[in-house]
């Protein structure tokens, strides 16, 4: 029973719905793109004919896409938190095995610390 609820969960959430009509009209207009370059390129119009093949290309990517995001899932807020403990952890590990700082001259110095204080101190993507 919970299998079912996992899988309506996955395919009918408020996301899931959403993803599903954005992949309808992405492939349904790039069949629509697709099918006006190929009367362009009936027409005469040489390059439509790549174009008329680029446009199932990108369908084909859109579903993939959507396939991708239907099936990802969020990460929960245990391991979010097991991941910035481990990252914290690395990042303490790399300060103590710094290399021999005799032979950098003071410029490059000045600049590798101030690069390991923004590594250190400020997250990193826009998730956190």
């Amino acid at each position: 029973m919970s299998s079912l609820l996992e899988v309506l969960n996955r395919w009918l959430s408020p996301r899931a719905i959403l993803l599903h009509l954005l992949g309808v009209a992405w492939v349904a207009g790039c069949v629509l793109a697709a099918d006006w370059q190929v009367g362009r390129a009936i027409q005469g119009n040489q390059f439509s004919y790549l174009y008329a093949i680029e446009w199932p290309v990108f369908a084909v990517a859109g579903i993939v896409g959507w396939w991708a995001l239907v099936h990802t899932d969020a990460k929960s807020s245990e391991e979010r938190a097991v991941r910035r403990t481990a990252e914290a952890e690395l990042r303490a590990s790399a300060h103590v095995a710094r290399r021999d700082r005799s032979v950098e001259d003071a410029e490059l110095a000045a600049y590798n610390d101030h690069l390991a204080e923004l590594a250190a101190n400020k997250p990193k993507g826009w998730r956190r």
